[in-house]
């Protein structure tokens, strides 16, 4: 740590990444930006954990694809960005709230006692906390998408930053939801001074048309997309 009075943080963002684009990217610097601006905490790392094959959803890859277009998207061009492989090679489908316990127990001990190692020789936690867009975050409000002991989970004893999507109101909703709004210390909404809505979705589509997907996503990744012959069926 640069600044051991400080907390240690390290943010993550569970989804498809189907494929990762340069909103997915620019989410973890604003992020940071954030972080450094308005918080007591020291960024340490960001992970990428795509989900497993086993999350049915449309156009979703296999598991091994996106997480090498992740690790492209990362490997040269950030000193902090990082992809974790375990919630992809699950058997099953995990949810966020176990994601974030295999984190906590990968990067601070079973029994609590890891972390980060002070010039003291004495252990800091890592505080871990998930990243998500806003529109994910909305999709807390809907039925039987999360169970509310996860929310509480989630939100309570880890956190998160949420980044404000086009045409939501990431603070109303704030407001309206009881879990959300109970555990309103450990969440932090992300403005974005600069509205970016590539998605996953239209680049899936672009490239079943035959249009350019060009300056979208990192080339590194364009090129394993053409390599592997993805979404164009």
């Amino acid at each position: 740590m640069k600044d051991e009075s400080k907390t240690p943080l390290v943010i993550v963002a569970c989804g498809s990444f189907s494929p990762i684009t340069y909103l997915h990217l620019r989410m973890f610097e604003m992020a940071r930006d954030h972080v450094l601006e308005n918080t007591d905490f020291e960024i340490m790392g960001g992970y990428f954990s795509p989900v497993s094959d086993f999350y049915q959803k449309q156009g979703l890859a296999e598991a091994k694809h996106r997480v090498r277009m992740c690790e492209l998207a990362v490997e040269k061009s950030s000193s902090w960005l990082m992809v974790d492989s375990w919630e992809s090679l699950q058997t099953s489908y995990q949810r966020t709230a176990i994601v974030l316990d295999h984190f906590q127990h990968e990067l601070n001990g079973a029994d609590g006692e890891g972390g980060i190692k002070l010039k003291n020789g004495e252990y800091k936690p890592i505080k871990i906390m998930l990243l998500a867009g806003g529109d994910l975050v909305q999709s807390f409000a809907a039925p039987d998408v999360w169970a509310t002991a996860d929310l509480h989970h989630i939100i309570g004893k880890y956190g998160c930053l949420i980044l404000e999507r086009t045409g939501s109101d990431v603070y109303e909703f704030l407001l309206s939801h009881d879990v959300l709004y109970k555990h309103r210390r450990n969440v932090f909404v992300i403005k974005q001074l600069i509205y970016n809505d590539i998605s996953s979705t239209k680049i899936r589509l672009f490239i079943r048309r035959g249009m350019s997907i060009k300056y979208l996503l990192p080339t590194a990744v364009i090129d394993y997309i053409y390599e592997q012959r993805l979404y164009a069926d």
